[in-house]
C-alpha cells in the first residue's frame, strides 16, 4: 500500500469531492487552471453498466494529463462487475479506483449501491475485495481483451488509453458516510478496514440526512482514530467552504486531509486562496472564466446538450450588482458564443 501515489502526495491531501453531474470534464479543466487540488475524482459511473456496454455514461471518464493524480469513481453492487471496471478504469490510465459508498440517492441507494452499502458490509467488503484483486492482476499483465466484456467496452477501452500505459501499483479508496439512518461511524469503518483500502474519505452525514443539517466531524473523528491505527489514510468531507478551513479541520480531528465540494461550485479560485472573489477585478475575471468553461464544454462535450452547462452559470452568478438579472439571461443561452454575448454587454 506504502508504494501507491497515495502516500507522495503532499499533506494535508486537499481535494475536490466528487458529485454527480457537477465535477465533469469541463468542470474539473477549469479547477485545475485556476487552482489544483491534491486530487481528483470522477463523477461516478455504474459497474453493471460497464459490464452491459454502456458507453454514453463513460463522459464521467474522460480527463486530462494535467488532472494528475485522478481516481476513476465507481457505484454498483455486483462484486464480479468491479473486478471488470476496475480493470477496465486502469487500461484507461487512471491513478487509481474510488468506490462509492456514500451516494444518498434513493434510485442508488434502493439497489443496494452506494451508502445502501452501509446495511450490507460483507458485500461491501467483498467488492472491495475484487476491486482490489484487479488492481493485482492488472498490475501483473491482464489484459482486457481476456474479460468477458463486452466489445464496445473494450474497443473504448483499446481507443482511449494511453500511449504509454505504466503497470504501477493501482490503490482502491472509498468514499462513504458516517451511517444509513443513524451514525454507525466507527462499526463501519472497522468492516472496511478489514479489507485494507488505501484511503477512506468520510462525509460526516448519514443517508437519512442527505446535505441537510450540519455535517458530524466528532464523529468523522472518531473513525478517524481507528484509521489511524491502519495504513490507511483517512480524509473528511463535509461543510468545508476554504482551503484554510480543510487545513484546520485536518489538525483538529487528526485527519490527513479533507475534500472540498459544494464550495467550489461557480468558484475556480477555491484552491488558490490568494484570490479573492470580492473585489471588482475578481468579479469581472470570474465571469470570463464562467465563458471560458462554456467554450471547454463544448470543445469536451460535443454531443451533451449545453443545457446542462446552464446550472454551472448559475452558481458563477453570485455576489455583485445585477448578478440575478444576469443569471436570468444566461439560464437562456444555448451556446458558448452566447454566453460571451451576455457577459460581454454586462462587462462594458
Amino acid at each position: 500500500m506504502q508504494e501507491t501515489f497515495w502516500y507522495k502526495l503532499k499533506k494535508p491531501i486537499i481535494g475536490l469531492a466528487p458529485m454527480d453531474g457537477v465535477t465533469d470534464a469541463p468542470f474539473r479543466k477549469i479547477i485545475t487552471k485556476y487552482g489544483k487540488p491534491s486530487i481528483f475524482i470522477t463523477e461516478f459511473t455504474s459497474v453493471e453498466g460497464i459490464c452491459a456496454g454502456a458507453l454514453k455514461p463513460l463522459a464521467a471518464f474522460l480527463y486530462s494529463e494535467e488532472e494528475r493524480p485522478i481516481l476513476a469513481q465507481l457505484f454498483g453492487s455486483t462484486p464480479e462487475c468491479f473486478y471488470k471496471a476496475t480493470i477496465f478504469a486502469a487500461e484507461l490510465g487512471f491513478d487509481g479506483v474510488d468506490i462509492n459508498m456514500g451516494c444518498p440517492s434513493k434510485n442508488v441507494a434502493v439497489k443496494g449501491a452506494g451508502a445502501g452499502l452501509i446495511k450490507t458490509p460483507k458485500l461491501a467488503q467483498e467488492i472491495i475485495i475484487n476491486a482490489k484483486k484487479a488492481a493485482e492482476d492488472w498490475k501483473n499483465g491482464i489484459k482486457i481483451e481476456n474479460l468477458d466484456l463486452p466489445e464496445p467496452i473494450k474497443e473504448y477501452a483499446k481507443k482511449n488509453r494511453p500511449k504509454k500505459s505504466i503497470r504501477n501499483p493501482f490503490p482502491i479508496s472509498v468514499k462513504t458516510r458516517i451511517g444509513f439512518n443513524s451514525n454507525i461511524a466507527e462499526d463501519w469503518i472497522k468492516k472496511l478496514l478489514e479489507t485494507e483500502p488505501a484511503c477512506i474519505s468520510i462525509h460526516g452525514r448519514t443517508l437519512k440526512q442527505m446535505y441537510t443539517g450540519n455535517a458530524d466531524w466528532n464523529a468523522i473523528a472518531a473513525a478517524a482514530k481507528l484509521i489511524k491505527k491502519t495504513d490507511t489514510l483517512v480524509l473528511g468531507n463535509g461543510d468545508i467552504k476554504t482551503v484554510e478551513q480543510a487545513k484546520e479541520y485536518t489538525e483538529k480531528y487528526n485527519l490527513d486531509g479533507a475534500l472540498i465540494g459544494r464550495a467550489a461550485l461557480g468558484n475556480p479560485f477555491i484552491f488558490n486562496p490568494q484570490n479573492s472573489l470580492n473585489s471588482p477585478e475578481e468579479i469581472a475575471k470570474k465571469l470570463q472564466i464562467a465563458a471560458e468553461h462554456s467554450e471547454n464544454f463544448e470543445q469536451i462535450f460535443k454531443e451533451i446538450p449545453f443545457l446542462h452547462m446552464r446550472k454551472h452559470l448559475a452558481w458563477y452568478c453570485k455576489g455583485f450588482h445585477s448578478a440575478s438579472t444576469v443569471r436570468q439571461k444566461l439560464m437562456q443561452t444555448n451556446s458558448s458564443k452566447e454566453v460571451k454575448t451576455v457577459l460581454d454587454f454586462h462587462l462594458q
